[in-house]
């Protein structure tokens, strides 16, 4: 960068558990199942002592790069941070609270699967520290659950939620539509169902064929591009008829509980990852980076033992680089962003990106508002043509 940023973003946490029960056949995301399917037998180095160990090593390697920042937000994700024990999970948000300074009221997230839902345990979480429970519910429908290869049922589904509620400050439930075979009717009898147990926040996926999973191979029959959109909109219309506000692509929240952590990658701000495959991005006054960790469980935790980090990459963004990776983000916002944080998260002026803006502005994908940044409906509902706009 030939710019200075003249102060530093918020700065987030997000710890990588990478096991899982099963692998679903839609997931691209780095997850290993813990067992092999055949044998019975444990797979993949699911060592949680070694690999908490792991983490405490990859946090302390980053230290140097964050001196005196405070984390606002931390995010457990996965595959499957429940199947931690209750000693793993604090263990991990003490050795977190021992390196870094966390504000005293962080938002400290935690993905869930309903399959592995157990009420002590999730207690014994709660008393850690987790105060907002992500749980990846997908369907309230068996047929269309087996379908996912999810290892839940919806009794199970709707017993996890009815506990989480009453267990953590904030429960988000995740739901996908468009699923195989699927119809207008029955993705309407799933969101009436996660409505109905008054959640503070709801993510809506479409579902989507990823290379590399078993569904790219092997693709089901899913309703075609007119009857998603159809769903979407209806969908829509019940979340927002019920008070939830669609302030992202996929996130809709009630008042006064939107996710904070995911704001904050949405905005442009600075994280630390830590954990296999892992990603980050940290600022500084005269750059930004992005790091990469290495993937495989074992390989990672080989990696951090051996020479006390797991980085496989870790690049600098180059000016020619910041407009899209900012707009990248910062358009699946509803409500955009003041056009004054450009500068403030990229150190470039404006004017460095006013022709793509302009271009944009004609083909009507943006707000025409210059106090903002802010795609407008038809630019939400063409995002990734309005995104490659940026790209140079």
């Amino acid at each position: 960068m030939s710019t200075l940023l003249t102060s530093l973003p918020p700065l987030s946490l997000y710890v990588h558990i990478p096991w899982c029960v099963k692998k679903c056949p839609y997931c691209d995301f780095n997850s290993h199942q813990i067992k092999d399917q055949a044998t019975g037998q444990s797979s993949q180095g699911f060592d949680e002592k070694r690999y908490l160990e792991a983490l405490k090593i990859d946090l302390q390697s980053v230290l140097p790069k964050v001196w005196g920042r405070r984390i606002h937000t931390i995010f457990i994700g996965g595959g499957t941070p429940s199947l931690l024990s209750e000693e793993g999970m604090d263990q991990l948000l003490s050795d977190i609270r021992a390196l870094l300074p966390v504000n005293a009221d962080a938002e400290i997230t935690m993905e869930a699967n309903p399959g592995t839902f157990e009420i002590e345990k999730f207690k014994s979480f709660a008393k850690s520290g987790i105060n907002r429970i992500s749980l990846g519910i997908q369907s309230f429908d068996n047929q269309k659950l087996k379908a996912l290869g999810r290892i839940h049922d919806s009794n199970q589904a709707k017993t996890a939620i009815a506990a989480a509620i009453e267990l953590f400050d904030q429960v988000n439930i995740d739901l996908m539509y468009a699923l195989p075979e699927q119809n207008i009717d029955e993705a309407l009898i799933d969101i009436r169902q996660a409505i109905s147990f008054e959640p503070a926040h709801i993510s809506l996926y479409h579902l989507t064929l990823e290379p590399n999973t078993l569904f790219a191979k092997y693709p089901p029959v899913l309703p075609d591009d007119d009857s998603a959109f159809e769903m979407l909109d209806r969908l829509m219309k019940e979340l927002s008829g019920a008070g939830y506000q669609r302030y992202e692509v996929s996130a809709y929240a009630k008042n006064g509980h939107r996710c904070q952590h995911n704001l904050n990658y949405w905005q442009f701000g600075d994280y630390i990852g830590i954990g296999a495959g892992a990603h980050g991005k940290i600022s500084a006054h005269n750059q930004i980076a992005r790091q990469t960790n290495e993937r495989h469980p074992e390989a990672y935790m080989d990696k951090i033992f051996n020479q006390g980090h797991a980085l496989i990459e870790e690049r600098l963004l180059d000016k020619d680089d910041l407009p899209f990776e900012y707009m990248l983000n910062v358009l699946r916002l509803v409500d955009g962003v003041p056009t004054h944080q450009f500068k403030e998260r990229t150190g470039l002026d404006i004017a460095a990106i006013n022709g793509m803006m302009e271009e944009a502005l004609k083909k009507g994908l943006l707000d025409e508002d210059p106090r903002t940044i802010q795609a407008s409906g038809l630019g939400l509902q063409y995002l990734n043509d309005l995104q490659m706009l940026f790209l140079k």
